[in-house]
């Protein structure tokens, strides 16, 4: 069964790579100010799925809940496709939310490399945003939260 596991884990870290390098593609096709306007919904996104029953499975139609991964990334992939700018935004944005939560714990080297370059993803958008205003937006997060 180990095997089992181990190549189901294999199979989605690929499909996952294969996806982030879209995903990448599309940001690097932003300019800086929609860049910015693509990290406040990141952060939505982010806490949004961080406040769902299963993080990982944020996007998901409850029918596919019990799926070994949920359908977020592919969702969120059919979004990035959209000639709207806004659900482009939101395809990007929900595919770095679902993919950090379900690469986040995991076991298997080959997701753990997949989550490490979601957090460089993650950092490259942050990093065209100013700092007083992810604070804003953290304070922001934490005053909904309560």
């Amino acid at each position: 069964m180990a095997i089992v596991t181990r190549v189901i884990a294999l199979s989605r870290a690929i499909q996952l790579r294969r996806q982030l390098r879209e995903v990448n593609r599309a940001l690097e096709m932003l300019p800086p100010n929609i860049r910015r306007q693509l990290a406040a919904i990141a952060v939505r996104e982010f806490n949004a799925a961080a406040h769902s029953e299963f993080p990982h499975l944020y996007g998901t139609p409850r029918e596919d809940k019990y799926r070994p991964w949920g359908a977020g990334t592919d969702v969120a992939l059919e979004r990035l496709q959209s000639e709207n700018l806004q659900v482009r935004l939101r395809g990007i944005a929900l595919w770095l939310a679902v993919a950090y939560h379900e690469t986040k714990d995991t076991p298997y080297s080959e997701q753990q490399e997949v989550h490490r370059q979601v957090l460089r993803a993650m950092r490259s958008l942050k990093e065209s945003v100013p700092a007083d205003q992810i604070k804003e937006w953290m304070n922001a997060g934490v005053e909904e939260a309560a």
